[in-house]
């Protein structure tokens, strides 16, 4: 056994050096992009299924109350959170539109959908970003493996996180570090003096 969990530590800090060196630029762009969003009064949008449905509602949570330091509220909706919405969109139109449903009904120009999605070829997450894509409201997607379909949507002024993984647990760390690191990048940029 402890070779194993050795094995996994090691797994992890390896993906985790790969992923320092491929991913700062785009971490930087989404930090920016969030910032113009949260500065012009608009509102963010996030979403994921399992368990990136529940980094959805920690990034959210970071933003609705804090990451590190106590400073005013941020608007940011984990569109995941609400189980009676969910189950009846899901139960009442079908499962691929529970987050395009929210997301044609919540979203204005300027706000930002966030996807959380392993492989990207999730059928709900597809049909998120393309009613993104119809409200042209930007796109910050993190995705792994290679992107999915996804990745294939997005356009331009969008941008995708890609952890450099196949494994879903080794994607999953990359999300939520990445996840940290745009909530202090948010704090940092809107709040210097706290």
């Amino acid at each position: 056994m402890n070779e194993k969990i050795q094995a996994h530590f090691a797994e992890s800090i390896q993906t985790k050096i790969v992923a320092a060196e491929a991913l700062p630029e785009q971490i930087e762009a989404a930090a920016l992009l969030l910032k113009d969003c949260l500065i012009n009064g608009h509102k963010l949008l996030i979403c994921g299924n399992g368990g990136a449905a529940g980094l959805a509602q920690i990034f959210a949570s970071h933003l609705l109350n804090k990451y590190e330091t106590d400073r005013p509220a941020l608007p940011a909706i984990a569109i995941t959170s609400d189980s009676s919405l969910v189950s009846a969109i899901a139960s009442d139109s079908h499962f691929d539109q529970i987050y395009a449903r929210q997301i044609s009904a919540l979203a204005q120009p300027g706000d930002v959908l966030i996807t959380i999605s392993h492989g990207g070829n999730s059928r709900n997450m597809v049909k998120a970003v393309e009613t993104a894509l119809s409200k042209n409201i930007h796109i910050i997607a993190m995705t792994g493996v290679d992107g999915g379909e996804i990745a294939g949507l997005l356009g331009a002024d969008d941008i995708e996180i890609r952890a450099p993984s196949d494994k879903g647990a080794r994607i999953e760390e990359i999300h939520m570090l990445v996840v940290n690191c745009l909530s202090d990048l948010i704090d940092q940029q809107l709040f210097p003096q706290y």
